[in-house]
């Protein structure tokens, strides 16, 4: 069972050995538990928090957060106290962008990062129009198949269906409505995964990530769609374990 560290956190394995702490954010529709596997192959070595956003599973019950920089703004002031390790973010999709704007309120109060990890997200100022959160439940249900999401599965039961649909059209509404303001550019890394098929992060867009840092900038390409990573699991650890060992690190 997880650790509740506090109503946003959870710690799926003890990590008392470790010298880096990684905070993961889900992506649109998706919950903590998506990083367990990371939390596994991480302990104890580094210590993973996982995101829970209000809205589902064990925080159904609570209002959505409807905006990009409202999530952030909370998950900013979460993170202010836990200083005593270098810290690392990781976000797939919206949580990519969720982890962009965290990071920026972070530095912005002098908390530094080692690297901002991103997976499946084009550069916040490589805007595109959508409008997937207007469309009716069908027309979600669809995006989702095209995406190939983790919770494509579960829209085929309609009790469940009806559970998920409203965090999907949330989410969707969340990254729609997210504006880039301009700014000075972090100082943290960048490291970029995405996937070569990924019909809302094309490469191009996702290598525009590298103006958004003023730190070293890495790109790595791997071949999937807006899922990739779920094809890819041991070459990310890889690269997330060697950056967060990294002796500048410790």
């Amino acid at each position: 069972m997880p650790t509740r560290t506090d109503n946003w956190l959870r710690r799926f394995h003890a990590s008392s050995e470790a010298k880096a702490r990684l905070i993961c954010l889900p992506h649109a529709g998706g919950s903590a538990t998506f990083y367990f596997p990371v939390s596994r192959a991480l302990a104890p070595h580094i210590e993973v928090l996982a995101v829970q956003y209000p809205g589902r599973q064990d925080r159904r019950h609570e209002p959505f957060l409807t905006t990009i920089d409202t999530f952030a703004e909370q998950i900013a002031t979460l993170l202010q106290d836990r200083r005593d390790l270098p810290l690392a973010l990781f976000g797939h999709s919206m949580g990519a962008m969720i982890a962009y704007e965290t990071a920026r309120r972070l530095e912005h109060a002098d908390i530094p990062l080692t690297t901002l990890f991103l997976s499946g997200c084009r550069a916040p100022s490589r805007h595109r129009p959508e409008g997937v959160h207007t469309r009716d439940d069908q027309g979600v249900m669809a995006e989702m198949r095209r995406l190939g999401g983790t919770e494509t599965d579960l829209l085929g039961d309609d009790e469940v269906a009806r559970m998920v649909l409203p965090v999907l059209r949330n989410d969707f509404r969340a990254v729609e409505t997210y504006r880039y303001e301009p700014g000075l550019p972090l100082s943290a890394d960048i490291l970029a995964f995405t996937g070569t098929d990924d019909p809302i992060a094309p490469v191009p867009d996702v290598a525009h990530w590298q103006h958004h840092t003023a730190g070293e900038f890495e790109m790595v390409t791997l071949a999937g769609g807006h899922f990739f990573l779920t094809r890819h699991q041991e070459v990310i650890l890889r690269h997330l374990t060697d950056r967060l060992q990294e002796p500048a690190h410790a």
